[in-house]
């Protein structure tokens, strides 16, 4: 049997046996900055469940693989695409068979200003200054911006207008902030925000596949595997769907 296939299989019993919060242990997580509040309320019934403690660092999904590959003491990477948890395993950071995607984001154009953004039309009319995003060489939600922009023919005429984030954390902030008048944010980000949103089509860009996978500072820590197999429960489930995402991988 592989390796992470056996680690996996004791995983639900680790957490069973974790249950009575006896011999409590910690995980330290890479979290993709568009999931920092799920991540959060994942964390805290993960603990109410094991008594483990998990620590959670945030950032663009291209800046966090940087830190792993010069040593960070990441043992699991949540990352906001597909790509870069293959390039771990591939290059020897992630372990192979560990790969899975816990989440589909949904990508959103929002403003603070009510009936600002109604539709793609708004784009269109380009009767604003600023459209912020996350940088596409790092941020997955920043590349289905610039695919969304591209495939409604508007990137050239907008590209004056464009700011980046370093993540989608910052390209949140600069709309909130009112530095930009919109911006492209995750669905994720806007649990009680008021303004006006448009959830952009998923047919305008490629889907936001979120993957995990245990990365080999992880093997040895049974935090670390039993928190991969909490990602896969109902309980995380439920915070992953509250925060508008789909769970699992979606055609």
């Amino acid at each position: 049997m592989p390796r992470f296939q056996s680690i996996a299989a004791a995983a639900a019993l680790l957490i069973c046996v974790q249950f009575g919060h006896a011999d409590a242990a910690t995980v330290t997580v890479a979290v993709a900055a568009n999931f920092t509040e799920p991540a959060r309320d994942i964390a805290a019934a993960y603990k109410n469940k094991t008594g483990n403690d998990t620590v959670l660092s945030f950032g663009a999904s291209g800046q966090l693989y940087t830190q792993v590959t010069q040593d960070a003491p990441f043992e699991v990477l949540l990352s906001a695409d597909m790509e870069r948890p293959k390039k771990a395993i591939d290059e020897g950071f992630g372990v192979a068979g560990s790969q899975f995607t816990y989440a589909t984001g949904k990508l959103v154009l929002w403003s603070r200003t009510p009936d600002l953004v109604k539709d793609g039309e708004t784009l269109k009319a380009g009767s604003f200054n600023k459209l912020s995003i996350a940088n596409p060489a790092s941020a997955p939600y920043g590349a289905a911006a610039i695919e969304t922009l591209k495939a409604l023919g508007l990137y050239d005429g907008l590209a004056p207008k464009i700011v980046q984030g370093h993540s989608i954390g910052q390209a949140f902030q600069f709309v909130e902030s009112g530095n930009a008048e919109l911006g492209f944010v995750a669905l994720s980000q806007l649990a009680g925000q008021a303004g006006s949103r448009w959830i952009v089509p998923e047919a305008l860009h490629a889907p936001i596949r979120q993957d995990a996978v245990l990365l080999t500072k992880g093997v040895a820590n049974e935090a670390a595997v039993s928190f991969m197999a909490f990602l896969k429960g109902p309980e995380a489930k439920a915070v992953i769907e509250k925060y508008g995402y789909a769970f699992g991988p979606q055609n």
